[in-house]
């Protein structure tokens, strides 16, 4: 064989190999990550839901890559976003910032698995069979923020015992307000207080709410849980601290916004255990088999700041049972 006969037979064998060596690379997975708010309000959750895929093996832009869609508060969005997921076929579809993009990314595939975050009635939304059993494709983690919201009331009875008109902000926009507005119904007719709903879902209405207050004679105000709400988290607390208003939130970003208090779970948390989820669902899991998380622990927060220049005391009963004290 003379050189030139070796040449082209080493080069046919070597084109022989490259497809074979191309189909033995392993592919790299890719998850979608879907959110109703904005990325520059959610970095702390980013990275917590990283951290936690981490320690499952997976490390974004080595192992795994991820897709990051962001819906800047606007729900109606959220459908197209989650049809550019399944159109780029990835591996699982993660959804935070709420219901509305755990719903929007459910009607979009049956297939393709979907670990939701921060929802609080999954079963009664349809998102899943049951929390132990969930079915089809997805599965997540439950916030119960919605269930929290008679809690609320109760801790701000606890801060203010005379109050005798109790306020709710709801954001007409959101899929849950009718639920929370009956669950806060509900918890006021229990303690004996009288409660105004009061709707904002813009700045412009957020701006218009609070003046408005003083006209109700409102002793105190629960602002409700919704997504929209966590994204204007700092104009809230400046509201409320502009217009003297004793408010309780969801979360414990508002109390380090400036917000007075906070009762939930730990969000960040929420998004760890979701990267649990799709860690294993990665490594061959099935949604259908894992079953809703739950948080297990609740924060209360109190910005003693906020209740100083509210020129209120805090009670030794909140106090005691605070998981945390901003100074």
């Amino acid at each position: 064989m003379n050189r030139r006969e070796f040449i082209t037979v080493l080069g046919g064998a070597a084109a022989l190999w490259l497809p074979v060596a191309r189909a033995q690379q392993k592919r790299i997975p890719v998850i979608g990550f879907l959110h109703t708010l904005s990325a520059d309000r959610s970095e702390a959750v980013v990275a917590a839901f990283r951290q936690g895929l981490s320690e499952t093996g997976y490390i974004e832009g080595r192992n795994v890559a991820i897709e990051y869609r962001w819906a800047e508060g606007d729900y109606e969005r959220l459908p197209g976003l989650a049809a550019e997921f399944v159109s780029r076929k990835v591996d699982v579809i993660v959804t935070g910032g709420g219901t509305p993009s755990a719903a929007a990314a459910k009607k979009a595939t049956s297939s393709i698995p979907i670990v939701f975050t921060v929802v609080s009635i999954p079963v009664e939304l349809g998102l899943v069979a049951s929390l132990a059993r969930p079915g089809g494709n997805v599965t997540g983690i439950s916030a119960v923020s919605l269930q929290l919201t008679a809690k609320r009331l109760e801790l701000l009875s606890v801060l203010l015992p005379q109050a005798k008109v109790i306020a709710l902000l709801v954001n007409p926009n959101y899929q849950l307000t009718e639920r929370i507005i009956t669950a806060a119904q509900e918890a006021a007719r229990v303690k004996g207080v009288s409660l105004q709903i009061l709707h904002a879902g813009n700045e412009s209405e957020l701006d218009a709410v609070f003046p408005s207050l003083a006209q109700l004679h409102a002793d105190a105000l629960i602002i409700g849980s919704d997504p929209y709400f966590y994204n204007e988290r700092q104009r809230l607390a400046a509201l409320a601290a502009r217009h003297t208003v004793p408010a309780i939130y969801e979360l414990r970003e508002f109390a380090t916004a400036g917000g007075l208090i906070s009762y939930g779970p730990n969000l960040p948390g929420m998004y760890s255990q979701a990267a649990g989820y799709v860690g294993r669902i990665l490594a061959g899991a099935k949604p259908a088999d894992l079953p809703v998380q739950q948080p297990i622990r609740f924060e209360l927060v109190i910005n003693l700041k906020t209740m100083k220049a509210l020129g209120l005391t805090t009670p030794l009963a909140l106090l005691a049972g605070a998981d945390e004290v901003i100074e």
